[in-house]
């Protein structure tokens, strides 16, 4: 029972430190609304000063992960995603999920967990906020300045960066 106890305190640590580094108020709030908080959340600058530890998977579809992406991410897409073809991953590995903004990597999440990975975050704020607080994207070149920005809609959240739709 103090192991659970413990394993839910730190979850809950991990969720609110994710919540509290996204920049833009408005953003927040967004998020906040929109996803449902159910796995664990790393901060962009958590995600940044660890990624030598982490594996990070991209929730995003391919066109969006051809125009930027984490440096090293795996592809895993959204639409089409499915644990069965993950390439080999030890479920123990810190695995750190992104998209756009966060929900379809929230959801991702979900799966990851359900089918026994252990240390899945989601990356709170997306590729978005990565890219807001000035961490570097990469496309099959090298690092660009490209982002793909969903839609002009879901674009509103991209402060910094081209937006490509």
């Amino acid at each position: 029972m103090k192991k659970k106890g413990i394993l839910v305190a730190g979850l809950l640590l991990l969720a609110l430190a994710g919540y509290s580094q996204v920049k833009s108020g408005a953003f927040r709030l967004m998020l906040k609304g929109l996803l449902r908080h159910s796995v664990p959340e790393i901060s962009v600058s958590a995600a940044a000063r660890d990624s030598a530890f982490l594996i990070f998977l991209d929730a995003r579809e391919p066109r969006e992960y051809r125009v930027s992406h984490l440096k090293g991410a795996i592809h895993v897409g959204y639409d089409s995603f499915s644990v069965a073809q993950l390439p080999p991953l030890d479920k123990n590995s810190r695995i750190v999920v992104y998209c756009s903004v966060g929900y379809r990597s929230e959801k991702v999440s979900e799966q990851l967990l359900a089918a026994g990975f252990t240390r899945v975050a989601n990356l709170y704020g997306g590729i978005f906020e990565w890219v807001n607080q000035g961490f570097p994207v990469y496309n099959e070149k090298g690092p660009t300045n490209a982002v793909h920005a969903y839609d002009k809609t879901w674009g509103v959240w991209l402060e910094r960066g081209e937006k490509v739709y």
